[in-house]
């Protein structure tokens, strides 16, 4: 089970700013997004854009595997627009 942060468009999105969720333990960052996207089908508009914190380091969507710990941290972030 790990911890998933929504922030910004995507807490929009999912309707909620966090959750456990039951994923494999090993699993790539497209495999993961996949899992969310399944719970919360909305999140799925942002997909090209959304970056991953997985302990606090950025993962890009693809094929890298990931290993998560019990209670690990996955962030969900949207881009952020400024200036």
């Amino acid at each position: 089970q790990v911890s998933v942060l929504y922030f910004a468009r995507s807490a929009e999105l999912a309707g909620l700013r966090s959750e456990t969720l039951s994923v494999p333990r090993q699993i790539t960052s497209l495999q993961l997004w996949e899992e969310i996207v399944k719970v919360h089908p909305r999140l799925a508009v942002i997909q090209d854009q959304v970056v991953f914190a997985v302990q606090q380091e950025y993962v890009l969507l693809g094929d890298q595997l990931l290993v998560l710990q019990p209670g690990d941290e996955v962030a969900i972030i949207p881009p952020i627009s400024g200036g």
